[in-house]
């Protein structure tokens, strides 16, 4: 009994030392608490400081009186700008661009990676020498020009897909992750009767839905804010990506009126008004999904042993 009554007045002060952190980690705690305060801060100002701006009228914003909260509101530019035929033809080519180039780099790089993962394969190093060696060189823009030109592949959207179709940087994270599955489970398919696209198909993919949630968002993100391939190859104006409509909007290449913007009485809402309801409409989806795909990036960049 005395022991039981010295073992219960010992726990409490054992669980307080434990619950005490000591001065250097709170130390760090409040430094650290602070730099991630600094960058959420830097990270959120602008884009607190777009929305602003699309709800604000124009001459506030040349007056640069429009900091966090909207000045002069109006939401004439919004209903102009989603009125707008063009507006909405180039948003559909996004989507259809986006959608048929992840899917496209998805496959190559996982087929590619796969295959890059089999420390067994006869000119395993030369593939992934050459795969490494277009990170630093290129045929450079005239060479690659000529090329899809030739291939005929203007106006169409596999000149975004396909001279992109391939991120070494995501092929040689894709290709980790493979290595470090269990090798076993493959050798166990195998002899099950599986043949090499049955275990890519039935085991490794299954096993692979991390990295293959980041290779999507990744491709995803890169193919819907990349505005040059399609300045680049397309020729007409309802072959345009919504990027490049924006980027005529911020170049200041076009104005209201030539991109076909009727904004009516209220001609003062144009402008570098009408450039935030651009960027507000474009980024708009890649923030709604980035939530639910954040999830896989720990364990889809970070690659850790294997465990048992």
């Amino acid at each position: 009994m005395v022991t039981l009554d010295r073992t219960a007045a010992e726990q409490p002060a054992h669980r307080t030392f434990l619950q005490q952190p000591t001065r250097g980690y709170r130390v760090f705690q409040g430094f650290n608490a602070l730099i991630l305060t600094v960058v959420v801060v830097a990270t959120l100002y602008p884009i607190v400081n777009i929305v602003a701006r699309s709800f604000s009228s124009e001459g506030y914003i040349h007056a640069g009186q429009v900091s966090l909260w909207p000045r002069g509101f109006n939401v004439t530019t919004y209903k102009a700008v989603m009125t707008n035929s063009m507006f909405w033809t180039n948003y559909r080519n996004t989507v259809v661009y986006t959608v048929v180039s992840t899917i496209v780099a998805l496959f190559l790089t996982t087929c590619y990676a796969y295959v890059l993962s089999k420390k067994d394969l006869r000119g395993r190093g030369l593939l992934v020498g050459i795969a490494v060696f277009t990170m630093f060189f290129s045929g450079g823009l005239i060479p690659n020009y000529i090329l899809v030109t030739s291939l005929g592949l203007k106006n169409s959207v596999w000149a975004i897909a396909l001279p992109n179709a391939i991120s070494v940087f995501n092929l040689l994270v894709m290709k980790a992750f493979f290595e470090n599955l269990p090798i076993e489970l493959e050798e166990a398919a195998a002899i099950d009767g599986l043949n090499t696209y049955g275990i890519l198909l039935r085991v490794v993919l299954p096993l692979s839905k991390a990295v293959m949630a980041t290779m999507v968002l990744f491709y995803a993100v890169s193919f819907w804010n990349s505005w040059f391939g399609a300045f680049l190859y397309m020729d007409h104006s309802n072959l345009f990506p919504v990027t490049v409509y924006l980027r005529n909007l911020i170049a200041g290449a076009t104005t209201a009126t030539s991109v076909g913007i009727s904004l009516g009485a209220d001609s003062t809402a144009a402008g570098a008004n009408i450039q935030s309801v651009a960027i507000i409409l474009t980024t708009l989806p890649i923030l709604a999904v980035y939530p639910f795909v954040q999830r896989y990036f720990v364990s889809g960049v970070t690659l850790g042993a294997v465990k048992g």
